[in-house]
């Protein structure tokens, strides 16, 4: 008789042993009203029971009946079916562990370090007044995007234009002067001729023409300079962008010099982020930029489904002494006006390259008291083992297997905290993608 036969026959005795229990209790609750014998095919005896007393009480047949259930439900729980794994265990067989596993196969990692850093516009310009005077017109408003050479403010002109009257007046005297002078030094010369004039008389007169021409040349400079102060009174931007807010307002008065800028307008077609990172990771960030391993990528929060890409546009040469920190620029596209200026971000840039890596969920890997850890590996032939390896770099929710794996061999990653330690076991596997490739850490 083998093991899966001999559990059945015993479940058959076991109910049947339940069912004549039963049986006898109910004979004798029969019996207490009168004599009688009582046989069920069931049971190869009878039983014959016969008042020698006072008929039982009501209370006595419920005690009785209610015993009767109570021996049945105690027979039932403890000689009743039992489980697959238990009826397994009689009959000699092992149960099987329900494994999910993963092929594990070589890939090419790119190794990457995230670091926080701050957001800051591309080109930033503050606009401020060449000339003083007062605000008249203020072309734009707050937030509102400009191009280049668009007016935003103009000041009170009329001063300015009348101080440019002023120097185009200064001009026409020294055109006069310089049309006199002329005259006496041709004068002069015809004099100098005839041996009238000295030649010391000759030299003054010629000095006094270049002294005019001086003269014309520097009223002439004050005329371009006032009208070139006619033209600043309009404020233009010289870049496209943004205007930040802080604007001045109608009917402000400005001066040269002042403190605060009327308007700030910020590139944000492309952003700067500015990181810090230690010292000891620059030069594995900047051989592998330098290398082409991979972009940069920038992470607005971490709720944010598909982050901006960038390259590394510059570092500092300086370490901060304090921090042992370095200062590194990323350059990123900004569609959408996805990044604002003092904005915090995360930055991943590669860092290096690992050829032919050998990488596991996280979740797969189990931790032992001692520290180690340990991966459930699944033979052809189905038997699910615990096996001590060595970890490596982290990639995601992945980890690289330095050592104590070997390529195509079978991981489980889900289930695997069912198989004891130092135990094989038979093992019920389904493939799963959980192991698919993902090349930043």
């Amino acid at each position: 008789m083998n093991g899966a036969e001999a559990v059945g026959c015993a479940r058959l005795c076991e109910q049947d042993f339940a069912l004549r229990i039963a049986l006898c209790f109910v004979a004798l609750h029969e019996s207490s009203t009168k004599s009688r014998r009582f046989f069920h095919s069931a049971m190869p005896f009878g039983c014959s029971v016969k008042p020698s007393g006072p008929p039982m009480t009501r209370s006595k047949i419920l005690i009785l009946s209610f015993l009767s259930l109570v021996a049945v439900a105690v027979v039932s729980f403890q000689w009743g079916p039992r489980s697959d794994a238990a009826a397994s265990q009689e009959a000699g067989v092992e149960p099987a562990v329900q494994l999910t596993v993963a092929t594990i196969e070589p890939e090419r990692i790119v190794l990457m370090s995230e670091y926080s850093g701050r957001v800051a516009a591309s080109r930033r310009v503050e606009i401020r007044p060449q000339v003083g005077g007062l605000i008249l017109e203020r072309n734009v408003e707050e937030g509102a995007r400009v191009l280049a050479g668009d007016d935003l403010f103009r000041i009170d002109p009329a001063p300015l234009k009348a101080d440019l009257a002023v120097a185009e007046a200064a001009l026409a005297r020294a055109e006069t002067t310089v049309a006199h002078a002329r005259r006496d030094a041709e004068r002069s010369d015809s004099l100098l001729a005839k041996n009238i004039v000295s030649r010391q008389a000759n030299d003054n007169a010629h000095n006094a023409l270049s002294l005019a021409h001086a003269g014309v040349k520097e009223a002439h400079a004050a005329v371009e300079r006032k009208r070139l102060d006619l033209d600043f009174a309009t404020l233009r931007t010289p870049i496209g962008g943004y205007v930040a807010a802080g604007l001045a307002e109608i009917g402000g008065l400005v001066s040269v010099g002042g403190d605060t800028a009327l308007a700030v307008v910020q590139d944000l077609e492309t952003v700067n982020v500015d990181l810090r990172i230690p010292e000891g990771d620059l030069d594995a960030v900047l051989g592998a930029a330098e290398d082409g391993l991979g972009t940069v990528t920038i992470h607005k929060n971490r709720g944010a489904s598909e982050p901006l890409t960038g390259k590394l546009k510059s570092s500092d040469v300086i370490v901060d002494q304090g921090t042992g920190y370095v200062s590194v620029r990323i350059e990123a596209a900004n569609p959408g006006l996805a990044l604002l200026p003092g904005m915090f971000v995360r930055a991943r840039l590669p860092r290096g390259v690992i050829e032919g890596a050998l990488v596991v969920p996280e979740d797969a890997v189990l931790r032992t008291s001692a520290g180690g850890a340990q991966l459930v590996i699944v033979s052809p032939d189905g038997r699910a083992t615990r096996r001590n390896v060595e970890l490596d770099a982290r990639v995601g929710n992945r980890i690289v297997v330095a050592a104590g794996l070997r390529s195509g061999e079978i991981v489980a990653i889900r289930g695997q905290n069912r198989v004891p330690a130092g135990a094989s076991v038979a093992a019920e596997t389904r493939s799963s993608d959980a192991a698919a490739p993902d090349v930043h850490s």
